[in-house]
């Protein structure tokens, strides 16, 4: 079949893909951004493209119904509550994994024709503080810098950014220059000890929220050693004195770390001139995020380390279209060509480039104040596309109840099941990954194409052209467009406003491209891939702005709940929970705790533990989190998990400057969960969550379950049968009075259908082989042995997701002679796909306390 070039959905590294309609995935070798290779869950594309659990056709009040119904509604509905209250009594919540094209209508309809700036988006969980911090330096929001930066740094600073989970691919490319060029040095800043570390030459475990107070620290230190550029400042920064007067008030022992341990990271920055600073989520996710953004960035403009060659700093972003949403002004306080939305200059050009009846006038509601104005009434009609906010928000549970508080609410998903389309009025199908055509922009501003090699199931439509429809419907010229390519070319040429008005943001030169044989096209197109070379900036007087800036108060919570994303999961595993391999890694939702936490709490490895309102999870305890903090992951949601629902949980607030929410710094307490009984279960069927701690995944045969409850069941068979969603069949059941240890086999027309095993701890089966009999001809008690016969060695918990290779397995590998990387990979072909896992394998043979080679 033939090849497709498209681009990944999953993050903003942007990767190529070449797919096939039979789910053939493969690494693009000629895209830029990947040069081929994939992370796990690239690779795992092809298992996600069935269409079980799609939303098909519209529905209204959870009934099927036609296109014509369901749009006459949402136009009318949404045009009433204009009417009686105002364009701010309605609003639209979007996503970065929207195409720029879908995202360019939604904001050209609420902005330029409904006249509200009432359209945010999740890049506000994401993304708002780096956009914040971009446009107080540089007076636009600009990324400087690009993936080659990484190839010819000499120094890369990782800052709250688990890249080997979270950005696999550059992870890989930042391996790839340290291992032709030992010299590189890597430094990695997190709280948390992670699978990056792995890679870095100096971990500084700091303390959560004290960046501030160590780049700070740097920027005193680079100005007391004379290692600033006094004539890069005199001609291209505003005065710095402020900023310097800031930073010499900051304690940088706040951090936690040691003086020498600050001055060996303070002597590397400052002599070494080719230095990348690579930031994400810990420091976006803060109440101080904007700041961290600057206090980084005023060490690159002190030095004039930013606008050359293997120097600057780079924003490494979350979503597959955080940026191109950023391009169309899809946060609340922007406007499309990276305008100023409080510029009436700005706004009027616009509106006339659009012929538009009405303009918003000041900035709409950030994404954490407009569910309050669901909450409180002030939102009549809220339309959400392509994310589930009743989940990813903070205060889940919250939010879910501020959108059942809207008169009227509408969603267009993939999805027929989602926590947020559970609290809506109507469903809008929505076409997805591989079916539709449109494009996206990475985190190196390079536009990329995705391109449909599916059809669209069923009744589903593009994201486009649903939003074009109902602004028809609502009586709006301006949306009558063929396709994607239509709406691509009028939102290039809608760029030469950027220009216009002495901004960053020009794609004229695409707007009349062969949008169809479109190439990944770095912009600004045909110039320097780095801005800032020039030292030209694009603040009025054409120079960069130095912040000063403050050491937040560090607060001492009874525990802080530092949250994040796993190696093989992404978001709300809509897509990812439909893939066998990438749920064998982690299944259920954990919480990583300290060895002396865990004393102090009683919880041994495997106990459940309940954290702030009762969300419960299985305890990891590690010394990869300091004492006092938690890590736990973010993706399980109310369709894959009775509780681990990390967002329910409330966070401390949000970033004053860039409004974006403090994902990771939650205050919580942390007890035991004392389960009467805990159960393993592997079935044929599909299950639901329904225990108290009740988590599910999918298998390669079918579906797993990890549960606990309080009371032990009266009829365990009734609860196997409960939980599997096996009612029929033959039961064999072993029950052990003495151990507390119960095993049902459920047999259906002579093949095992489902395996149930519980115990009043947690528990102990070979989990890997108990979902291998599913379907088999085993015998039920045979099966109930729980473990692989003797010659079948058990491979123990799954490592690398690529090819299913177990821990076991690859500890007799290390044993038996495979003392590198590379060999244990030529061995078991563990870490030789995707690269994915190669810290965890590294991690391993430093715990068997084995050489390591330099990879």
């Amino acid at each position: 079949m033939k090849q497709v070039r498209t681009t990944c959905p999953y993050c903003g590294v942007g990767c190529g893909i070449l797919a096939s309609p039979d789910g053939r995935i493969e690494g693009d070798p000629d895209h830029p951004a990947n040069f081929g290779r994939l992370c796990s869950k690239g690779s795992a594309l092809g298992e996600t493209l069935d269409i079980q659990g799609r939303l098909l056709a519209p529905q209204i009040g959870g009934r099927r119904a036609d296109w014509t119904a369901a749009l006459d509604l949402v136009a009318d509905r949404f045009t009433a509550a204009i009417s009686q209250h105002g364009p701010d009594s309605v609003a639209i919540y979007g996503s970065g994994q929207l195409l720029t094209e879908d995202y360019y209508v939604a904001n050209k309809l609420m902005k330029g024709y409904i006249g509200s700036a009432n359209i945010d988006t999740n890049s506000r969980l994401c993304m708002a503080s780096t956009v914040a911090g971009h446009k107080r330096a540089f007076g636009t929001d600009t990324v400087p810098g690009t993936y080659e930066d990484l190839d010819e740094a000499d120094l890369i600073v990782l800052v709250g950014s688990n890249l080997a989970w979270c950005h696999p691919v550059l992870y890989q490319r930042i391996a790839a220059a340290k291992a032709a060029r030992p010299a590189l040095r890597v430094v990695n800043i997190d709280p948390r000890m992670t699978a990056t570390s792995a890679l870095a030459d100096l971990h500084l475990q700091i303390k959560a929220d004290s960046d501030v107070a160590l780049f700070n620290g740097l920027l005193a230190h680079l100005v007391d050693t004379q290692a600033i550029d006094l004539d890069y400042l005199n001609n291209h920064v505003v005065v710095c004195r402020d900023a310097v007067a800031a930073a010499r008030q900051s304690d940088p022992r706040d951090t936690g770390l040691t003086p020498q341990t600050l001055q060996q990271f303070y002597q590397l920055w400052a002599g070494t001139p080719r230095v990348v600073t690579v930031y994400s989520q810990g420091v976006n996710q803060s109440t101080s995020g904007t700041d961290k953004v600057n206090a980084i960035i005023n060490c690159h403009l002190a030095t004039g380390r930013i606008g050359q060659p293997g120097m600057g700093p780079f924003s490494v972003t979350g979503q597959p279209n955080a940026m191109g949403g950023r391009e169309v002004g899809g946060l609340a306080n922007m406007l499309a060509a990276h305008l100023d939305i409080e510029d009436a200059d700005h706004r009027a050009a616009l509106q006339a480039a659009w012929q538009s009846p009405a303009m918003c006038t000041k900035p709409g509601l950030k994404a954490v104040d407009l569910f309050k104005a669901c909450a409180d009434g002030r939102i009549k009609a809220l339309w959400i596309m392509s994310t589930n906010p009743a989940v990813s928000m903070p205060d889940a549970p919250a939010v879910a109840d501020a959108i059942r508080n809207v008169p009227f609410t509408v969603l267009s998903d993939m999805m027929a099941r989602t926590d947020t389309g559970d609290c809506v009025d109507v469903l809008l199908p929505a076409a997805g990954w591989g079916e539709k055509s449109g494009t996206v922009t990475n985190s190196e501003r390079r536009v990329s194409r995705q391109r449909a090699f599916l059809p669209i199931p069923g009744e589903a439509r593009p994201d486009w052209q649903i939003i074009c429809d109902v602004a028809g419907r609502m009586g709006f010229d301006g949306f009558d467009f063929a396709g994607p390519a239509d709406i691509f070319r009028e939102y290039a040429a809608l760029t030469r406003l950027s220009r216009q008005f002495g901004k960053d943001l020009d794609l004229t030169p695409l707007a009349n491209a062969d949008y169809d044989a479109l190439p990944p096209t770095q912009w600004p197109v045909g110039q320097s891939p780095r801005f800032f070379a020039d030292g030209r900036f694009f603040h009025a007087d054409g120079k960069a702005r130095m912040i000063a800036l403050k050491t937040p108060a560090l607060t001492t919570p009874t525990f802080r709940l530092n949250t994040g994303r796993i190696r093989d999961q992404w978001h709300t595993m809509t897509r990812t929970g439909k893939s066998a391999t990438l749920g064998a890694h982690l299944a259920e939702p954990y919480a990583e705790i300290h060895p002396s936490d865990a004393t102090v709490l009683g919880v041994a490895p495997a106990d459940l533990l309940a954290l702030g309102d009762g969300q419960i999870f299985r305890v990891l305890i590690s010394d990869r989190v300091a004492p006092g903090t938690l890590f736990a992951p973010m993706h399980w949601t109310r369709q894959t998990a009775t509780s681990g629902l990390v967002n329910s949980i409330p966070a401390i607030g949000v970033d004053p400057v860039s409004g974006q929410p403090a994902l990771k710094g939650a205050q919580v307490t942390a007890t035991r969960f004392d389960a009467g009984w805990y159960g393993f279960a592997v079935s044929a069927a599909q299950m639901a969550p329904t225990r108290p701690y009740h988590a599910i995944a999918r298998t390669r045969t079918g579906w797993q379950a990890e549960c606990a409850g309080y009371k032990l069941p009266m009829d365990w068979e009734a609860e196997a049968r409960t939980i599997t969603a096996i009612s029929h069949g033959d039961a064999a059941t072993l029950h052990d009075p003495a151990t507390g240890q119960t095993r049902v086999a459920i047999i259906v027309d002579g093949r095992i259908s489902a395996l149930f095993f519980a115990a009043t701890d947690p528990v102990v089966v070979n989990r890997q082989h108990a979902a291998s009999l599913i379907g088999s001809a085993v015998g039920g008690l045979a099966a109930l042995a729980g473990r692989t016969a003797a010659d079948k060695p058990d491979p123990g918990a799954t490592v690398c997701a690529c090819f299913n290779v177990g821990v076991n397995t690859l500890r007799a590998a290390a044993a038996a002679g495979a003392q590198s990387v590379e060999r244990i990979g030529e061995v078991t072909c563990a870490g030789t796909n995707c690269g994915s896992c190669k810290p965890e394998l590294a991690a391993l043979l430093d715990r068997m306390q084995l050489p390591m080679a330099a990879e």
